[in-house]
This record gives structure tokens, C-alpha cells and sequence, in this order.
């Protein structure tokens, strides 16, 4: 077993006993409505584990605000890549994804790491 597999299940394990209940939702584009000339996003939601905490106020900058809120999910119970047009479900108030950064070992994903805004 390589040492990035045995780290993404232990990342599994570890937002499954410490993590709470969330829902990502990831947005696609969907199709093009030639009368309304709008396109309509296409959403399919995921529903995992995550630990969730506040944003320090030496990390707010010209992206990051005071009230922001970090998410650590295990990237093993993702069902897609994220992207900042995904929206995440906490307790029923929908977040805005501002910024993901992805924590790796031999270029495989541990742990997908948020920054939301309500």
C-alpha cells in the first residue's frame, strides 16, 4: 500500500469520526434555452462528512473576509473535483466557495480545504 492511500483513508477516517454533516453541491453548465437565451446549470449534490471553523483574523486579506469559514473534507469522499462554482449546504444556509486548496501526497488528493462565505 503506498503512503498516499494509506494518508487519503486515514484523512477518510478521521472526518467521519471529528467531522460534521455536509452537502456539496457541484454545478455544472447545463443547456442553452434558446428562447430565454440563458443557460441553466445542471447541480448534483453530495452529502459527507467535514470539519468546519472559523477563518483567523491574520489570514483576512483582499479574498478572504472576516466571518468566512474554512471546510476540510476528506478529498476520498469527494465525488468530483471541486471548483469555486460549487456551493456547499451547512445546516441548510447555502455557502459560496471562494477559495480551494488541495493538500497532496505523490500528486494524489488527501484533503480538499474551503473557504466559504454565507
Amino acid at each position: 500500500m503506498a503512503l498516499s492511500s494509506a494518508l487519503q483513508k486515514a484523512a477518510q477516517n478521521a472526518m467521519k469520526s471529528l467531522g460534521g454533516d455536509v452537502t456539496v453541491q457541484t454545478v455544472s453548465g447545463g443547456a442553452y434555452d434558446t428562447t430565454t437565451g440563458q443557460i441553466s446549470d445542471s447541480t448534483s449534490s453530495n452529502e459527507i462528512k467535514g470539519v468546519l471553523q472559523g477563518v483567523s483574523d491574520r489570514e483576512v486579506n483582499e479574498l478572504i473576509q472576516s466571518g468566512d469559514k474554512r471546510l476540510i473534507i476528506a478529498a476520498a469522499d469527494a465525488a468530483a473535483v471541486p471548483t469555486t462554482q460549487d456551493r456547499v449546504l451547512i445546516s441548510g444556509v447555502s455557502h459560496e466557495v471562494i477559495k480551494i486548496d488541495t493538500i497532496e501526497q505523490d500528486n494524489e488528493p488527501l484533503i480538499y480545504e474551503f473557504i466559504l462565505r454565507a
